[in-house]
């Protein structure tokens, strides 16, 4: 049987890459969104001869995930691998911070990968290679940033650790990924171009590399990250930053 992994936020330009990626690599997909990811699914299945599954799962409810966990797992019997990628941004000063605004991003960002590490902790109890966790963090945890989003960047590097020690008994590496700016239309969201080309400018200067993070840099670290050549690495934060993560917020 070969080895599957659940990516979420799959419908975006960060998720299609790391899919495309690991559909490379020979993994088995579920693909997990908010948002329809059937033509990824199809994709996948006709350019890298992948299994691809696509779900719809709304990552603020604790049912939904509950849900979508129990289908990946029934889908080919295990989950291997389990990348959480999907992501919620809230750009707004503290004097005008909604608090629920910022409970949603902290419901998405930080309680649902380790809901979904819950939902699979059982599942890697019985199986005899354990697994893999790898959560899509953000150079912003130790620059700053964005308050909800940097926060909740942070608190998932927090999570990360915690994670490597409490499952790492049962054969499960818990690492992060840790990128600078891309520009992807997450980022871009309500900016105008010309806003966005002079924050890449920004981060290829900084960069003693000379250029900007891109979607396939965080799928190479990603894929490394849940193949067997990282099998003695666990409570790591890779930064996908091309030198960025060492100078300060731009």
């Amino acid at each position: 049987m070969g080895r599957v992994v659940l990516v979420t936020g799959a419908a975006g330009a960060v998720g299609r890459g790391i899919a495309r990626r690991l559909a490379a690599d020979g993994w088995a997909l579920v693909l997990l969104d908010t948002a329809e990811t059937d033509d990824l699914a199809d994709e996948l299945r006709g350019q890298a001869g992948a299994d691809a599954l696509s779900l719809r799962v709304d990552l603020s409810s604790s049912d939904a995930i509950a849900a979508g966990a129990a289908h990946a797992l029934a889908w080919q019997g295990r989950v291997d691998a389990l990348v959480n990628n999907a992501g919620l941004q809230l750009r707004s000063g503290l004097h005008d911070m909604d608090p629920d605004a910022w409970d949603r991003v902290f419901s998405v960002n930080v309680r649902a990968p380790m809901l979904l590490a819950k939902a699979l902790e059982g599942s890697w109890r019985g199986q005899a290679k354990g697994g893999s966790i790898v959560n899509i963090v953000s150079r912003d945890w130790i620059a700053g940033g964005p308050h909800a989003y940097t926060a909740s960047k942070s608190g998932l590097v927090g999570l990360t650790r915690s994670l490597s020690v409490s499952l790492g008994p049962l054969g499960v590496r818990v690492n992060a990924v840790a990128p600078s700016f891309m520009q992807t239309p997450f980022t871009q969201r309500g900016r105008s171009d010309d806003a966005t080309l002079e924050i890449v400018e920004r981060f290829r200067r900084m960069s003693p590399l000379g250029r900007v993070a891109t979607v396939e840099d965080v799928a190479g670290a990603v894929s490394f990250l849940v193949s067997d050549d990282a099998s003695f690495i666990t409570g790591e934060v890779i930064h996908v930053c091309g030198g960025t993560q060492l100078a300060a917020h731009p």
